[in-house]
């Protein structure tokens, strides 16, 4: 028989405690404590799967967890590691509206044309909504299966009497499992759910992609280790207002996580971009100050992206800081350099930094870009519009190298800039630079001012 015991869960963080606290000892939130049964399934009532261990030379079963199976959709493929394997779970997170359903059944509608049966499970739109929006981007064909339950039962046991090649779920948070003692879209569904639709995944070795809502912090809703038992969590980004869309991936035991895809949001739904430096850089204005060039790099492809300041005076006693893009102590990181070892007085000065076309960096090459464009707002004198610049900045004021030189000049060359300033190396390690395009190397941030200075006397 059952057991039942109560216990004390966080509403906040999933923590769970057989007393009552008033503040959590994880998340340090207060009052967030309810009282749950939690019920323990004596050991002869639990479903066993018969395992057997396997050679790790086994070749088939290593040819059968190796294969990767491509949804026809390149930018998709290529964030997840060249395609999807069986049995693998993929957690797809982003804010409202940003495109994520739209994603899912384009993927639905070519892996159903290519890969076979494919089942969509939709619990928080009606079938003629979701008939219409697949209608509307050509997603439709005869093995899409659509299904609205919110019962994790009732989808379990569809997922178990069907031979799908694939099982979608729309979202985790409008599921619910009637043996948990808790509301839909709680930490404990969400997580109690998740986990089951991956043991069935794993148990039918079928590929499953979830989708999950994302809280005002922006991470997916439910408790960290919701992002631990899934197989690849992609986060699906961008601006609402502008029409290019980022997929990148967080987690990826199949793959890189440094590889992003680039989408279009049109009326016919999410078209690829196979050329994604020349859309961030078509509206780039010339002969303005504040403005360079940043060759970043999404995984093995490089991106051309524009660093953009705007270094005012400020009329108030406490400066503003605005970041778009980067990360904020970063860039409050660079101007404390700035003040410290090049002797630029910015403690009284508005700083705005932001990537232009939606695009978040996370990596430290673009510490050079930015200490650049805020030179360049704070003096009000334009850099050249061929110029680019890359290389990490120390807390020393020093320029440090960072990986992928070669392909970043390469990028650079290919969309014609003539100048790029780098990091200052040996001769030996100085990498093939292309034909007509001139390297300007730096030791220190200290050696950016004179290069200003010689515009101001031209």
């Amino acid at each position: 028989m059952a057991h039942e015991k109560k216990i004390y869960e966080c509403s906040e963080c999933g923590f769970e405690s057989p007393k009552w606290f008033g503040k959590c000892p994880q998340c340090e939130s207060w009052n967030p404590f309810v009282e749950k049964v939690a019920r323990n399934v004596s050991k002869n009532k639990q479903k066993s799967i018969e395992i057997h261990p396997i050679s790790i030379f086994d070749s088939n079963h290593i040819e059968a967890f190796s294969q990767k199976i491509l949804t026809g959709i390149g930018e998709f493929d290529r964030v997840v590691g060249g395609g999807i394997i069986r049995g693998a779970v993929i957690l797809i997170g982003g804010e409202p509206g940003i495109g994520k359903s739209t994603l899912v059944i384009q993927i639905a509608g070519m892996w159903a044309k290519n890969n076979g049966d494919v089942l969509y499970i939709h619990g928080e739109e009606s079938f003629h909504q979701v008939k219409e929006r697949a209608q509307r981007i050509n997603a439709v064909h005869k093995n899409l299966f659509m299904y609205s339950s919110t019962d994790m039962n009732d989808i379990l046991s569809h997922i178990d009497t069907n031979h799908f090649s694939l099982v979608i779920i729309d979202s985790i948070q409008s599921i619910s499992n009637s043996e948990v003692d808790s509301l839909p879209g709680s930490i404990t569904q969400v997580r109690e759910c998740t986990y089951e639709l991956v043991q069935k995944a794993k148990q039918l070795n079928i590929p499953m992609i979830i989708i999950g809502h994302i809280t005002k912090e922006g991470y997916i809703a439910g408790p960290k280790v919701l992002e631990h038992i899934v197989d690849t969590v992609l986060y699906f980004e961008g601006e609402g207002k502008q029409s290019l869309r980022v997929l990148r991936a967080i987690k990826n035991r199949f793959g890189s996580t440094h590889e992003m895809g680039v989408f279009e949001m049109c009326y016919e739904g999410l078209k690829e971009v196979t050329n994604p430096s020349a859309i961030f850089l078509q509206e780039r204005p010339m002969g303005v100050s504040g403005s360079i060039v940043f060759p970043m790099l999404g995984g093995s492809r490089p991106l051309l992206v524009e660093v953009q300041s705007l270094v005012g005076k400020s009329r108030i006693p406490q400066p503003r800081r605005g970041v778009m893009g980067l990360n904020n102590q970063r860039v409050s990181l660079l101007t404390a350099i700035l003040e410290k070892k090049a002797g630029i007085y910015l403690s009284d000065r508005d700083i705005f930094v932001n990537i232009a076309g939606g695009v978040f960096v996370d990596e430290t090459a673009v510490d050079l870009p930015v200490v650049i464009s805020m030179l360049s707002s704070f003096w009000d004198s334009p850099i050249n519009s061929d110029w680019t610049a890359f290389g990490e900045v120390g807390l020393t004021g020093e320029i440090r190298r960072v990986n992928g030189s070669r392909i970043r000049l390469n990028e650079i060359a290919k969309f014609g800039f003539k100048t790029c300033i780098i990091p200052r190396v040996d001769s030996s390690d100085l990498p093939e630079k292309p034909e007509n395009l001139q390297i300007i190397s730096l030791e220190n941030i200290r050696e950016l001012i004179p290069l200003f200075k010689e515009r101001e006397k031209k």
